[in-house]
């Protein structure tokens, strides 16, 4: 074994890894594929540019993002995997996702937008998972949205992009209008303060955008400003076609209520995906399965 320890007391740099196609861009820079030179293992490689970070004040996001990704350890969450720096660049290297991501399949994959209900099912069960092992660990996601969920080669969905996630102290609540128009909860658009029932009410958004083929609260290409689409979320009931079952339309029903207090998820903190994971709509499910990775897929992106 002394090669494998050997292989782990090497510093990581730039060296390590072989970089190629950009997968994709982030905030502070592009994200490519790359590989572990000594193992060939494939990664997706996260560039910070400093200048970019400089120029937006993003130092204490990034560390924020990076320190998030550190305690996370779920097959539903894209993990890091190594960290390093170059001369111009912070880098993370991450779980790589070829899969897509759920926005292009609800809209890209020819057909009616959207997804049957066994399909979102799937998906939605994973993204509860991804999100308990969060909350446990005491973080809000608070970007919730299908561009943020990725799909693998074997197709599993993982939760990704953790930029505007905040860790929350036992007791402690936050405030913050962060997140994405369209999928903040009321009291995210209000300024109020939260701990874990915003990302409750994205799930809510996200459900109802794999069902129906379009957001809640914004049709698709709607031309309209980000003041009307706030007041739709708090004001606004969304509407339900016949696309929805009876425990499909009851689970979005009750993420997507406006206040907190009587939401579904947001009764006991940091453990609220229980409740979530009882409803009628999830029923059919083997929870214990799911967990372990040993659903399999509707589909796999070829």
């Amino acid at each position: 074994y002394l090669q494998w320890k050997w292989l782990e007391a090497q510093p990581v740099t730039y060296k390590t890894f072989r970089m190629y196609r950009v997968l994709g861009k982030g905030g502070f820079g592009e994200v490519c594929a790359c590989q572990v030179r000594a193992t060939g293992k494939m990664y997706a490689c996260k560039k910070l540019e400093k200048k970019r970070i400089k120029k937006r004040k993003g130092e204490a996001m990034v560390l924020i993002e990076k320190n998030i990704l550190q305690k996370i350890n779920s097959k539903f969450v894209v993990s890091l995997a190594y960290a390093y720096e170059t001369k111009d660049a912070l880098c993370l290297v991450l779980t790589i996702m070829n899969g897509g991501d759920l926005k292009f399949h609800i809209y890209n994959m020819g057909g009616e937008p959207g997804f049957d209900i066994n399909r979102a099912r799937f998906y939605a069960a994973e993204v509860v998972c991804g999100l308990e092992h969060l909350h446990q660990q005491g973080i809000v996601y608070r970007d919730c949205k299908p561009e943020n969920i990725l799909l693998d080669d074997h197709g599993h969905v993982r939760i990704s992009d953790l930029g505007l996630a905040v860790e929350i102290m036992e007791g402690d609540m936050v405030r913050g209008r962060v997140g994405t128009v369209g999928y903040m909860a009321p009291e995210v658009i209000d300024n109020e303060k939260y701990t874990f029932s915003p990302d409750w009410f994205s799930f809510g958004c996200l459900l109802y955008e794999m069902i129906e083929g379009q957001a809640p609260f914004r049709a698709r290409k709607e031309k309209v400003k980000r003041e009307e689409v706030d007041r739709r979320v708090k004001e606004d009931q969304e509407k339900y076609s016949s696309k929805f079952t009876e425990e499909a339309k009851s689970l979005c029903q009750q993420l997507l209520k406006k206040n907190p207090k009587h939401r579904l998820g947001c009764k006991c903190g940091r453990h609220g995906a229980k409740e979530v994971k009882m409803h009628t709509f999830f029923q059919c499910l083997n929870w214990k399965r799911v967990e372990a990775g040993m659903w399999d897929p509707p589909f796999i992106p070829d």
